[in-house]
C-alpha cells in the first residue's frame, strides 16, 4: 500500500513539473534577414498605443506595432524598474510587417 501510494505521488509531481508551458523567446538568428534596431516597450504604458493591457510593441519607420512571436514578459519582468512598461528599450530585431502587426522571427535586448 506505501509502494502504491508513493508511485501515485511521485507520478502526480511529475505530471505536474512536466505539464507547465515553457517561455519561449525568440532567438533563431537568420543571416540572410535584415537585423533592425528598434524601440521596444510596452505599446499601452509607453507608446500609447491602443489596448488596455500591457502588450511588447516595437517602432518601425516612425510606427508603432504589437509584436507577436515574443511576449512581453518574456525578457523580464515588465513592471521592473526597467522592464518594458516603464523604460523604452532597444533591442536587435528580425522580422516583418503583417497587417498592423511587427512578426518577429529574433528579439535580442541591447544592454
Amino acid at each position: 500500500m506505501k509502494q502504491i501510494f508513493l508511485t501515485l505521488f511521485a507520478s502526480f509531481f511529475f505530471l505536474l513539473a512536466f505539464s507547465q508551458k515553457t517561455k519561449k523567446i525568440v532567438s533563431q538568428f537568420d543571416k540572410t534577414k535584415k537585423v533592425y534596431e528598434l524601440e521596444t516597450a510596452c505599446g499601452a504604458c509607453k507608446f500609447k498605443m491602443q489596448g488596455k493591457t500591457c502588450k511588447l510593441a516595437v517602432k518601425f519607420t516612425n510606427k508603432e506595432y504589437y509584436v507577436e512571436g515574443t511576449g512581453i514578459d518574456d525578457h523580464g519582468d515588465a513592471h521592473d524598474k526597467n522592464g518594458f512598461c516603464n523604460a523604452i528599450r532597444k533591442a536587435k530585431v528580425q522580422g516583418e510587417i503583417a497587417g498592423d502587426k511587427f512578426i518577429v522571427t529574433y528579439f535580442e535586448l541591447i544592454k
